[in-house]
């Protein structure tokens, strides 16, 4: 699986868009030089990355890339089972946020990173991909992936709700916890702490990996 992406660079999708909203995609070349600058960190499958204004997730879609990598070698060298690598694709994509103004971005962005999921995902495994795997998948950008405004802390698509982050984290058995921050807090007071160091607004019981879904959180 390459590292770099075949996709056409793209800066803009209108002038009207730049203009309403200065939306300006940063090309692969760009992407791939700053993630570069932390390049340990993005072959680490579980260090989090958040990006404020993600747009369609050119960085977001790199760091998937990267993480899928080091997942890829670990199958090749027989050092990981299919769901050793499902369980680690899981962490992976949990790991990874973006915030986003244009909900035809964000939705754009979701897209994007399940495709990159599913087809490596399928290219491992071909006939023994378990329809859990990608759905939990799914469940988690949903998730992870917002459509707010990062600089007054409101969701886009429910104005009178607070963005919230959820963190995920592994535990025993393949369960999975799930605890859920204001973003305010967060990042609000100030820009040095740890991403998850205040105290959460909801803590659910554990889940199973291969079990994250509306249901099993009890969501409308």
């Amino acid at each position: 699986m390459s590292g770099n992406s075949n996709e056409t660079p793209r800066q803009i999708k209108s002038r009207r868009r730049v203009q309403d909203h200065g939306e300006v995609f940063t090309n692969p070349r760009e992407v791939n030089a700053m993630l570069d600058l932390v390049k340990e960190e993005t072959e680490r499958i579980d260090s989090r990355f958040l990006e404020p204004a993600c747009g369609d997730g050119n960085f977001l879609a790199e760091i998937l890339r990267r993480k899928l990598d080091v997942c890829d070698r670990f199958v090749k060298q027989k050092k990981y089972t299919q769901l050793e690598y499902e369980k680690n694709a899981v962490l992976a994509v949990s790991s990874i946020y973006g915030i986003e103004l244009l909900p035809d971005n964000a939705e754009a962005c979701r897209e994007r990173l399940l495709k990159i999921f599913t087809e490596e995902y399928k290219r491992l495994f071909k006939d023994s991909v378990k329809a859990e795997c990608i759905e939990s998948i799914r469940y988690l950008l949903s998730k992870n992936i917002i459509i707010g405004d990062a600089l007054n802390y409101h969701r886009v698509d429910k104005p009178e709700e607070w963005i919230t982050i959820s963190e995920w984290s592994l535990i025993g058995g393949g369960m999975i916890n799930r605890r859920d921050y204001e973003f305010v807090y967060l990042v609000g007071n100030s820009a040095e702490k740890d991403l998850f160091s205040d105290t959460p607004c909801q803590i659910f019981q554990p889940v199973h990996f291969l079990n994250l879904n509306p249901q099993a959180y009890e969501e409308a």
